[in-house]
């Protein structure tokens, strides 16, 4: 029993530290009503990293003049899953951390490449992705504190 209290303790921490270091990337982020960050970890290493912001070429403005966020920006784990696509790695099994959980659409991204795990900090405002990912069997954990 103590075998799986360590290496729960443990899991924690990584959870924690990897969560710390999605808010950090979310930073990155030229949007304004919100910043999120997305890593993807897969064997202990991070595979893929993501923030929201418009696509390559366009200017960094995520919001029109009404404060809406413009139709064509792209969300963190979207983009974070995109650079694995172009990249020698591949996300089957891996571990998606990411600063405010899957909406709707993102969650269908997340489940088809074989992401096993989604890790978040803050809930969005619509569940019905973390559903859908439950549903689907994918692992939901919400870890709303990451302080140690």
């Amino acid at each position: 029993m103590e075998i799986n209290y360590n290496n729960r303790t443990k899991q924690l921490r990584y959870d924690k530290a990897y969560l710390r270091m999605a808010v950090e990337w979310g930073t990155l982020s030229h949007c304004e009503r919100k910043q999120v960050g997305a890593l993807i970890v897969k064997n202990s290493m991070i595979i893929s990293d993501g923030y929201n912001g418009t696509p390559t070429g366009f200017n960094n403005n995520c919001e029109d003049e009404n404060n809406k966020t413009n139709w064509y920006v792209l969300h963190a784990e979207a983009n974070a899953i995109m650079k694995v696509a172009k990249s020698t790695n591949n996300s089957n099994g891996a571990t998606l951390y990411i600063t405010l959980s899957p909406c709707r659409e993102c969650s269908k991204l997340v489940l088809q490449p074989g992401i096993k795990r989604v890790v978040f900090l803050t809930a969005y405002k619509d569940d019905s992705g973390l559903k859908f990912l439950e549903k689907a069997g994918v692992e939901i954990e919400h870890i709303p504190n990451i302080e140690d």
